[in-house]
Order: C-alpha cells, then structure tokens, then sequence
C-alpha cells in the first residue's frame, strides 16, 4: 500500500512558473491521508531558479521539500534518474514545473493504486473530458504516432506514451537502469516497465495546459527522432 508519494521535479530555467508550481503541490490534498514529498532537481539552471527554490525552501520549514543541484545542465532524463535515487516515498510521480500538468489529478493516478494495487499509472492527455489546450497539430499526430510505434514494440495499449505524469512504485523505479539523459527517457522507461513480469499497468485521462514555444516549451523535431531511436533500441536491449 502507499503512505507517502514522492513528487519528483526537474527544473531547468524554469523561474517564471517554479514557485507558482510548488505552491499548487504543496496546497493539494492527497487521498487516504497520503503524505508528500517533494525531492527537486535544478538541472543546471542559468537563471534564478535555484535561488527561487531555495528561498521556498527557506520560507516552508515545516514542508518536506529536498532540493539537490546538478553542477550543470544534463538533461531531463538525468534530473529525474537523480530524484528517483533520492526519493524515499512508496511510490514516486514526475512533475515538470511548468504548469502544464495540474498537481491536483495526483489523486486520479492514485485510484488504481487502491483499486487494484497497480505498479504504474499513466496520466493520458487524450482520453477523458477534462481540459486540454489546443496548440500545435503536427505535435499531437507525432505523439501518437511514437504511442503506437511504442505500443508495437511493448505490446501496451497506451494512448499516451510520452505523458509527463507516469506514477510508479518506487521499488521499481530505483530498479530500473536509465540510460537517456534527455526526453528519450519515456519509451525507455514505458520499455522497461513492459519487460517486467505480472505487472499492472493502468492509465487515466488528465487535463493538459500546455505551452507553445514562445513561453519556454523545450522539446523540439530532433527529440522526436531520438525518441523513435530509443523505442526500437530498448525493445531489444536493457
């Protein structure tokens, strides 16, 4: 069962949104009394994020927040493999700090948890009735065309593979070896879940407020071609 959920966040160049960001984790109310923790990576950040954090931090004494900092900018894939090492809940969620995934549908992933004691919960983009902003088309159809690929290779049926919000049991995230340092790190972890035996997967519908490019959005064309790399390569390799 699960006492305490870990929230990992990777940060990087983010000091428009992070505190708006840490205010919304920190407010939300988890169900069945779970508690939190909150264990953030700045991945090197060039601007105030760090000190942003840090005077949170400063300012929320009695929340459990542990800030850890990479000597320099290594990647999305590399924060979050940091903050799973260093997590210390029963299960761990990704959230990205630019406001573009709502830390209120925590609870909408953790139903499964109690339902049917899943391992992983998906958080889809594309199924449900909640919310999502209308922005870039040719995005939407290479996302589900990297979904289905995945799914080719995994024998899944996701319709989101790339979601942000992938909550796991921690047990089995600290087991798993990542090897991407970048946004290859979703067909590699969705990989490596798929391999393992008798494990529950679930996925449900979640609202999304993304962001265009013009307002800090990171991933680009070339993240895509790594991704179709990275879904081929660990289909057959650990």
């Amino acid at each position: 069962m699960i006492t305490k959920l870990s929230v990992l966040i990777p940060a990087y160049n983010e000091e428009n949104t992070i505190i708006r960001l840490l205010d919304k984790v920190v407010n939300v109310e988890l169900i069945n009394g779970i508690k939190k923790e909150i264990v953030i990576v700045n991945d090197g950040s060039t601007d105030d994020t760090y000190d942003k954090i840090q005077e949170y931090i400063n300012r929320k004494k009695d929340t459990d927040i542990k800030l850890f900092n990479q000597d320099k900018n290594r990647g999305k894939g590399a924060a979050i493999n940091r903050a799973i090492q260093e997590c210390t809940g029963d299960y761990l969620i990704i959230q990205d700090a630019d406001l573009e995934y709502d830390p209120e549908e925590y609870n909408l992933l953790l139903k499964p948890v109690f339902k049917d004691n899943a391992d992983a919960v998906y958080g889809s983009r594309f199924v449900g009735a909640n919310p999502h902003r209308i922005l870039f088309y040719w995005h939407s159809k290479g996302n589900k065309f990297l979904t289905g690929l995945s799914n080719m290779m995994t024998n899944l049926n996701l319709t989101d593979m790339e979601t942000c919000y992938k909550l796991i049991r921690s047990s089995i995230a600290k087991e798993i070896t990542i090897k991407e340092n970048r946004f290859g790190i979703e067909p590699e972890i969705t990989a490596k879940l798929a391999k393992r035996k008798s494990i529950r997967i679930y996925e449900v519908g979640i609202s999304y407020y993304g962001r265009g490019y013009e307002e800090g959005k990171k991933i680009g064309w070339r993240d895509g071609f790594r991704a179709i790399y990275c879904i081929i390569k660990y289909r057959f390799s650990n």
